[in-house]
């Protein structure tokens, strides 16, 4: 019998909580523990129990310099106005996933499955424009069999003075 996993959290969220840094896709563990329905100190003390298992390539903190601006582009308070004094944790794919072993409530299952969905679905469109730039690179360099110079207007063959009439009105 197939289980089913009410899905808690729209994909659409979890995916505008996805930043790319360093050039990896990741959560912040503020973003985590709001999903997961606990405050960040406990997803980090959680997660400090637990170290080993998370490998640099699972989980890093940001440095000064990106906390600095992640607070400029995000808008979030400094710590100088009740804002966060400590640079964010950041949760590659494979620390989300890792994530589930040590938060093992029914929520952080249920989220963590619709997390894994989100990375899916950013691999699948990410996968997807890159077949569609090729496609659009192979036309614009005449692979398709259609040369640029053949487009005239967007119509093929067809010149832009075939559109306009000889005869006054």
């Amino acid at each position: 019998m197939a289980r089913t996993v009410d899905v808690i959290i729209p994909i659409e969220i979890i995916r505008s909580k996805i930043h790319l840094t360093r050039g990896k896709k990741v959560l912040f563990d503020n973003d985590l523990a709001s999903l997961y329905g606990v405050t960040t100190a406990n997803l980090n003390k959680a997660v400090k129990r637990n170290l080993e298992r998370f490998p640099d390539d699972f989980m890093f903190q940001l440095s000064a310099t990106e906390m600095a601006n992640l607070t400029f582009q995000s808008g979030i308070s400094s710590a100088g106005h009740g804002g966060r004094r400590t640079p964010p944790y950041s949760f590659t794919e494979q620390g989300v996933a890792m994530l589930s072993s040590v938060l093992s409530s029914v929520r952080a299952v249920q989220v963590n499955i619709a997390i894994m969905r989100a990375f899916v679905q950013l691999r699948e469109l990410a996968a997807s424009n890159r077949v569609l730039a090729k496609r659009l690179d192979d036309l614009e360099n005449g692979v398709i069999g259609v040369k640029p110079t053949q487009f005239t207007n967007g119509v093929i063959g067809v010149k832009p003075t075939q559109f306009i009439s000889q005869e006054p009105f």
